[in-house]
């Protein structure tokens, strides 16, 4: 249904206009922000993973041989 919504005249337009919206002196500080918001996100991203639960108590004991 949308799979050519946005095609090059269409990204280049929604360029334009935010070009237009924020100015040109605006648009570095944006992108830095931007980069560095992702560079917070992935880095907590792979802290998540790094801190994984212990297994349960129950896999750490013994079976019981009665």
């Amino acid at each position: 249904m949308f799979g050519n919504a946005f095609g090059w005249p269409h990204l280049l337009l929604i360029l334009a206009v935010v070009l237009l919206l924020f100015g040109a002196t605006k648009l570095p500080a944006l992108a830095k922000s931007v980069g560095q918001s992702m560079k917070v996100f992935r880095k907590e991203m792979k802290s998540d993973d790094v801190e994984d639960p212990a297994p349960p108590a129950a896999a750490d004991k013994p079976a019981d041989k009665s």
